[in-house]
Order: structure tokens, then sequence, then C-alpha cells
């Protein structure tokens, strides 16, 4: 048996690679004390847009500059795709990653490969062989995976000769035990050299999916400190070594609690990687992990609009390996080949000497519900929520406003309910989708998004940001309104980018001639005028 750690290689994908010095110096102590077999120190890349930190490329420079205890065998991973795609022979590409093993701190080389690389990875195997490393395969998203499929990629390995370990990766983190298993049979078929697993924790499954492939003759076990690794994170190492201590005292898990306690748990609660409802939820159907880290890592979603995604994303076939530009299309609209900006004039005039009042979801429209009422009973605006509120009774909204599709696609069901008109781009949704506006009023206003723009023109808006609050700011701009008040508009700290964003949202809109001044009656820390909704009306 041997235990492979790979936290600074899997962990990077939170801090992009960029441990602290002392982190790296604990890490690497208590991991010999342990007494682990092996421990992949990173990635090797050629350079990258962006900074990425140092176990990104773990270059032999670097190395040189660790001191390195005696005891584990040190690795690193090389991503199939990193020598396919380099634009060089791969012999070239190899050489030019890796020096010899004899002149090299690292004597391991996993390569890891998607199902459909396989077939042209055999000389990347061929030459880390050649120039003397141990090479691990790992054949990511094993999961799901057809029993003749899986041992077909087990054959074609075997038949290059160079593979000392042959890993497979629930990298959906989707898997159970008899899925492990299944696949553990699969791969006997043609592959009689040792095996490896590596798996996620999306389900809470990772130990027990470990612990399961230990016992159907898997050799080589991964996992990382705290569970630290892309999306919900994997196998924690601690509590492999406490179970496996039971019965093999070879590994000493003692050593790595003060570094999980002292070190790991604070990185755990900035970044948290662990498993959730959400990550559960994208495991269940398919998804790829990278989205719901991003989904949760980024400030400007809100639970709705990630379950909302993650539903869109589970229609999707390609959503088991991640691509941004897919994430973006299920945060904004599902119908990624219908992207040109149309709408009609509705619009134009409709909102013509009207007092209005825009609401939101927000906890200081939850805080003022019973004043913000009081304040629609008294001045009898006319009120446009901003997505679906539900601290202000419905009775006393008159129009309802979308323009993410995210948060459509989890209220789509309530808008029948509730029967007011809604304004939204019809561009960004589909005819299924439609559908569920079937016996309601729609208005058709088209947005288009341009950095560092705000603009009307008839049947469309152009904003700087994808917000509603733009959209329905372009919207009322199409017509000559009496006054703006806005409820719930409560904002952000001041360094945080959904603050800039409508600061600057504001700047733009305040520079429009038609522009009316927008007063909060509710606090608000965004730069627009200040009134109360117990104000009197004079």
């Amino acid at each position: 048996m041997n235990i492979l750690d790979c936290t600074l290689r899997d962990g990077g994908y939170y801090n992009d690679w960029d441990f602290d010095s002392d982190v790296v110096e604990q890490y690497l102590t208590r991991i010999a004390e342990s007494r682990i077999d092996y421990v992949e120190l990173g990635l090797r890349n050629f350079p990258k847009q962006g900074f990425l930190g140092a176990f990104a490329y773990t270059t032999e420079d670097f190395l040189n500059s660790l001191e390195l205890p005696d005891g584990p065998v040190y690795g690193v991973m090389v991503d199939a795709k990193t020598i396919l795609e380099s634009g060089f022979d791969i012999s070239e590409a190899v050489d030019l990653l890796f020096s010899p093993a004899s002149e090299s701190k690292v004597s391991l080389v996993r390569v890891a490969a998607h199902f459909h690389e396989v077939e042209t990875s055999g000389p990347i195997v061929a030459r880390l062989k050649e120039l003397g490393y141990t090479v691990g395969f790992n054949l990511m998203q094993a999961g799901g995976k057809a029993d003749d499929v899986i041992s077909d990629k087990a054959l074609q390995i075997n038949q290059w000769q160079g593979v000392d370990v042959l890993y497979f990766a629930d990298s959906l983190g989707n898997m159970d035990a008899d899925e492990v298993v299944r696949i553990v049979k699969a791969i006997r078929r043609h592959w009689q050299g040792e095996m490896g697993i590596h798996t996620h924790n999306n389900m809470g499954k990772g130990l027990d999916n470990t612990l399961a492939a230990l016992k159907s003759g898997v050799s080589w076990l991964d996992a990382t400190i705290t569970g630290m690794g892309r999306g919900a994170g994997n196998t924690q190492t601690e509590y492999l070594l406490t179970v496996l201590n039971k019965t093999n005292p070879q590994y000493n898990p003692k050593p790595l609690y003060e570094l999980v306690i002292r070190y790991f748990e604070p990185m755990q609660k900035e970044y948290g990687w662990g498993s959730s409802l959400l990550y559960f939820l994208g495991a269940q159907n398919d998804v790829h992990p990278t989205y719901i880290q991003n989904l949760l890592s980024s400030t400007h979603y809100g639970t709705d609009e990630i379950i909302g995604a993650i539903d869109y994303l589970s229609q999707l076939k390609g959503s088991t390996s991640y691509n941004g530009a897919v994430l973006d299309t299920a945060l904004n609209f599902s119908d990624s080949n219908n992207t040109k900006v149309s709408g009609t004039t509705e619009t134009s005039h409709l909102f013509d000497g009207k007092q209005i009042l825009i609401v939101t979801n927000a906890p200081g429209t939850k805080k003022y519900a019973s004043a913000i009422e009081l304040y629609i009973q008294r001045v009898k605006p006319v009120v446009i929520s901003i997505n679906i509120t539900t601290h202000i009774s419905a009775e006393l909204i008159d129009y309802y406003v979308i323009s993410h599709n995210s948060k459509f696609l989890s209220d789509s069901g309530k808008y029948k309910q509730l029967n007011k008109p809604v304004i939204l781009p019809k561009c960004r949704f589909n005819d299924t989708e439609l559908k569920e506006f079937d016996g309601i009023e729609l208005i058709d206003y088209g947005i288009e998004i341009s950095k560092g723009k705000f603009a009307v023109n008839g049947s469309y808006v152009t904003v700087p940001f994808d917000l509603t609050t733009a959209y329905i700011l372009g919207v009322l701009l199409e017509s000559e309104v009496k006054n703006i008040t806005v409820a719930g508009f409560d904002g952000y700290q001041k360094n945080d980018i959904r603050q800039q964003e409508m600061v600057e949202l504001v700047n733009l809109y305040d520079a429009h001639d038609n522009s009316q001044p927008v007063v909060a009656i509710t606090p608000t820390s965004y730069p627009i005028s200040k009134g109360s909704v117990y104000a009197p009306s004079i």
C-alpha cells in the first residue's frame, strides 16, 4: 500500500498554487513524520497568463530551493493536455518541462488524461520512462463510463509497457462504493499492474470510496490535508491515516493534527473547500465541481442563482468538463446560440408621469417591509420588483423585471401564480423557458453588455455590467417618469466588486440626459440620494 498526498497540487486550485513558505515548511516536515510514501508537490506547466504560485510550475530551480525531508518519494503531475496542446513535438515538450530523473528531486511523474486523450498519450509516457521517472497515469472522470470503454483504455495503456501505476479518478465526485468496485473490475480485465484511486468528496464519500478501493485491491491511495482540493475536495489525509493506523502501524497520523488545526483549517475557513449541499447537487447531476467552486467563490450570485445554474448545466452534455464560457451562459442566458440583441418599443413612454418604486429581495427590504408596504399604500407608486420579492405582498407589485436567466430558472414556476406583467429580454430565453410565462403579459426589452457604456436604444439598453438594476434603469429611461425611489438597495463593502460596479453604473446613469434622481428610502451605501420610508408625504 502507498499513500500519496497531493495537497500542494490539488489544493492549489483554491489559492492559485501560492502557498506561504511557513505552511510549506510545516507541511513537508509533518508529512515526512507521518511516514507517508509519496508527496506530489505540484504541477508542471508551460507559462500561463496571469500570476500563479510556484506549485503551478514546480520547476527544477524552485525544487532546488526547497528543503525536502528524507522519507517520502516526491513527484509532480502534468496534464496530458499540457503536452498535447503545447505546439511542440511530444518528446520536445516533455524535455522542455522535465530534466532527467537523475538530475531532479522528483522521481515520480503522474500524467492526468481524459478518456479521449488516452490514445495520444503513449508517447508522453514513453519519453518520461526514457528520462528515468516512475510514471503514473490517471484516468480522469472514470465514473459512469461503460465497462467496455474503461477496459479498452486499460488495454491501450497496458500495451505501452511504461506505466507503473494506473489511477482512476472520481473527478465529478459522484461515485459510490459499488461504482468503485465496478471500475476496478473493468480495469482488471486488461491491467494486472498496480492501481490507484483519486477520490473527490462532493457527496461525502471520499474516504469510504478510498477504503472500498483498498479492499478491492487498489494499492495507491490519494489524499490531501483537510481534503484541500478542487471543488468539494478530496479524501482527508488525516482521516485516512487515522483509520489505517488502527490496523497498519506503518503510518503515524499524529504529526498531522497540529498541521491541520494550526495551518489548514484557517485556510479552509477562508477558501471554503469541503462537501456541501451544492457540491452534492452538482455531483448528482454530473456537473464538474469547478463550476460549483467558481459559483460559490463569486460574490455576485445567491443560492437561487447557483441552483438555477446547476439546473441548466445538468441539461448540457458538456458540463462534465469545465468551460468558463459555458458557466457564463448558465448564469446569464440559456440559449447560447441566440445572442443577437432584440426587443420591442413597448416600454417607450410606458411610465410617463409615473412615480416609480423599485424593490429588491435584500435584507433591507425584509427589515423595513411593513414600512415599505405602508409607503406603497400611501404614495401609490408603480411598484417594480427586481426578480421575485418575497418580503412585500405580491398584491402591491405592479411589474416584475428579470434579466438573469439563472434567477428565472429557480423562480420560473412562481410567475404564473403571481400573474403580473413581466419585463424581460426575450432574446435571453429559449422557447421552452418562455412557455413558463404562458398567459402572462410579457414586455420585451432587450439588453446588451458593453463595458463602460450606458445607453438606451428604443428597443434595448446597453449597460456596462450584467445587472438587473442597470436593465430596469434603462427601461425607465425610455419614459418621462415623475420620480424614482428604491427600497432594498442595501449595497456592499467599499472594496466589494459589486459595490464598485454599482458606483460606476450610478455615475453612468446620472450622466444620461433623461435620468431622474434615484432616491433610496431604506439605508444604502450606494452614491444615490437618500430619504426615508418613514418620512411623511408633503
